[in-house]
């Protein structure tokens, strides 16, 4: 029986994760379990499955959870703050940490589980966002397993050559490209001179998937799939050059690896996390994740396009992060956030996303990536930036 950890099981990556995991009892033990602030669903998470320890980064609402577990019979150890999330994430107790904290909050327990040779099933775009050179590092010195748990990265980690038994690391022999597919979000189809009046509930209204807030605005800029287009540098070895970007529709297949002699493998499915989450708990096995067999016919066609780059700016930028190398992804990613959650609290327009990020990469200059302390002091710098130009 494996020992899993949680980092963020009250969102929606968390919650899927449970879901596989309680169709699987005799197969694995939840060690821990962690959130933000949210006490009810993580109470009733515990009763669920009755982890050893819940974390809640917020003490405020860490005091609420153990005052609701006073009326339980619940066993479980309620600890707070960033600290526990790391010993939670690095303890000896666990063998699987799912890394699914959303933001820049989830770097430093992903890196904390690295350090401590976890197989972590990452679905945190920060960790390799932020510090991907720093990261791997890590990964490969402490002899982790790192498993994508983003459907499309997920699905080239399924169609990619390997260079180990471990299937974490890979030689890219005879690789051409990697197409990763994007729905396009709910604005695929807009006149781009209608995205000025874009509401945040209009933009949350994700055609294909189901999730939080920060992560349906990011894939309705397209910043979602700029995120991935770097961290698919970081997780395969490849240039910028050999990361294509494709708009499918259907959200049916997953993303592609087109290999020099003209083959082309493609990963398909249902749109449901499930599976890649099923895929990363049970590897190198298979297990029952509870989504629906997919049925081609009914499917009835795929449809793919080009990503437009003056529809969606924010994708360009990540590219252009990426190239930029050093602590520029880094700043990227701070500006975005600022930004999102400036968006969604209706500070600023839908368009200005994208704006508000550019400046921030063009007046802030980067730095060399070289430790951790300069990736999170560019990030909050970018924050600062961000901050005082939303105001």
């Amino acid at each position: 029986m494996k020992s899993v950890t949680i980092l963020g099981s009250t969102g929606s990556i968390g919650v899927s994760t449970l879901d596989v995991l309680g169709r699987h009892p005799g197969q694995f033990h939840v060690y821990a379990l962690t959130a933000h602030s949210s006490v009810d669903t993580m109470l009733q998470q515990c009763q669920q499955f009755n982890p050893d320890i819940a974390v809640m980064l917020d003490p405020d609402a860490a005091e609420k959870l153990q005052a609701a577990m006073l009326d339980t019979a619940l066993t479980t150890r309620v600890m707070s703050g960033p600290e526990a999330l790391a010993f939670v994430a690095s303890s000896a107790e666990t063998d699987y940490v799912v890394a699914a904290i959303v933001g820049a909050a989830g770097l430093l327990p992903t890196l904390a589980a690295a350090k401590s040779g976890k197989r972590i099933l990452l679905a945190n775009k920060e960790a390799l966002v932020m510090s991907g050179a720093l990261f791997m590092s890590e990964v490969k010195q402490n002899n982790a397993t790192l498993l994508p748990v983003d459907s499309e990265h997920n699905a080239i980690w399924q169609c990619m050559p390997v260079g180990d038994e471990q299937r974490h690391q890979f030689d890219g022999k005879g690789v051409r490209k990697i197409i990763l597919t994007a729905s396009g979000g709910p604005f695929r189809d807009a006149d781009i001179t209608t995205l000025d009046s874009v509401t945040p509930e209009q933009a949350v209204a994700h055609p294909n998937w189901s999730m939080g807030q920060k992560i349906s605005i990011d894939s309705a800029t397209m910043m979602n799939k700029g995120l991935e287009v770097i961290e698919a540098h970081w997780l395969f070895g490849l240039s910028s050059q050999q990361i294509e970007v494709v708009l499918h529709r259907q959200s049916i297949v997953h993303s592609m690896v087109d290999y020099n002699d003209g083959s082309v493998l493609a990963q398909m499915g249902n749109p449901d996390m499930r599976t890649p989450i099923a895929n990363t708990l049970a590897w190198p096995q298979r297990i029952d994740s509870g989504v629906a067999p997919l049925d081609l016919v009914a499917a009835g066609r795929l449809d793919f396009a080009t990503a437009d780059f003056d529809k969606f700016p924010c994708l360009r930028l990540a590219y252009q992060a990426l190239d930029a190398g050093g602590t520029s992804t880094a700043i990227l990613n701070a500006a975005n956030e600022v930004a999102v959650d400036a968006f969604l609290q209706r500070q600023i327009k839908f368009t200005d996303i994208a704006k508000l990020i550019e400046k921030v990469l063009h007046d802030l200059p980067a730095n060399e990536a070289s430790s951790l302390e300069q990736i999170l002091a560019d990030d909050a710098a970018a924050r600062v930036l961000a901050s005082e130009l939303v105001a």
